[in-house]
């Protein structure tokens, strides 16, 4: 299944994503359980499942609703940095050490936007940087979690881009968080495609273009820890929960090590085979 938020008539809803060519969404507001809220429904989503394949409520093209933050309520938004072997080589060029472990750190949930709504550029720097990362939706509750049952406990994937202001989150602050928080720098989507709709989630490929150019392009396989082994790491130390989102690593590809950084008027657009596309357009910071 694909599973979108979206706006239409200045309402919520949460539809079914159908088509290849042709996209339109379903609304499931008429099914029992479905609600507005993605997160909400995660833990039922199995039981739930059969109803949102067979629902005939009303069907838009995707031209016509506003997509919204696939999960726009998770109680924690975790990244990795440096989790792929070619970008580990590009960051230490930056200067920035390859870590000997799982290096973890949040994204405030308050960065959280749509897969097309516009990034803002900071005025406080002028070094925001992208990049195209799977996204991991966790779908129920756990803790001490083994590598093989791993897979087991994720609801499905996202495209998402994990912005970041260089100098703040390398030079700025003791942590990730502050370079990696910035409002709008979370835009995830452009739907929630469930697990069993991808053989292995280790062998997409992903791409993402600044003004059609590309700038990242790679595949999955490339991680030094796979997102099974990411989700036993965690769940040693936290209790994920349905609706977590867990950003897995960016491949090769970014600015920083060139100084390609972004600017205003920039449009970013990062896709990963199987799970879609989001574009964002870079604007400038309103007072």
């Amino acid at each position: 299944m694909r599973l979108a938020r979206y706006r239409i008539d200045g309402q919520v809803r949460i539809g079914r994503v159908d088509g290849t060519d042709t996209v339109t969404v379903t609304d499931l507001t008429g099914v029992p359980g479905v609600g507005t809220s993605l997160r909400g429904m995660l833990p039922r989503l199995s039981e739930l499942a059969p109803a949102i394949l067979s629902a005939t409520g009303e069907t838009h093209a995707l031209a016509d609703v506003d997509l919204l933050p696939t999960i726009d309520d998770p109680q924690k938004f975790l990244g990795i940095g440096m989790n792929y072997k070619e970008h580990a080589a590009e960051a230490a060029l930056a200067g920035i050490p390859t870590p000997t472990s799982q290096l973890w750190f949040n994204k405030q949930v308050s960065c959280i936007v749509g897969p097309y709504d516009d990034v803002v550029k900071p005025d406080v720097s002028d070094q925001l940087d992208y990049e195209v990362e799977l996204g991991v939706v966790i779908g129920q509750r756990c803790k001490n979690v083994t590598v093989e049952d791993a897979r087991s406990v994720i609801a499905g994937y996202v495209v998402l881009n994990d912005f970041s202001v260089r100098d703040w989150l390398q030079k700025r602050s003791p942590t990730f968080t502050l370079g990696k928080s910035f409002d709008t720098h979370g835009p995830i989507g452009p739907w929630l495609t469930t697990d069993d709709e991808i053989a292995d989630p280790l062998a997409l490929r992903m791409t993402l273009s600044v003004n059609g150019e590309v700038r990242q392009d790679h595949v999955t396989d490339d991680m030094i820890y796979d997102i099974y082994e990411q989700i036993a790491y965690l769940t040693q130390v936290m209790t994920l929960m349905p609706g977590d989102v867990l950003a897995t690593g960016t491949p090769q590809g970014i600015g920083a090590p060139t100084g390609a950084f972004l600017r205003v008027g920039d449009v970013v657009t990062a896709t990963i085979d199987g799970l879609g596309t989001i574009e964002n357009r870079i604007v400038t910071e309103k007072p």
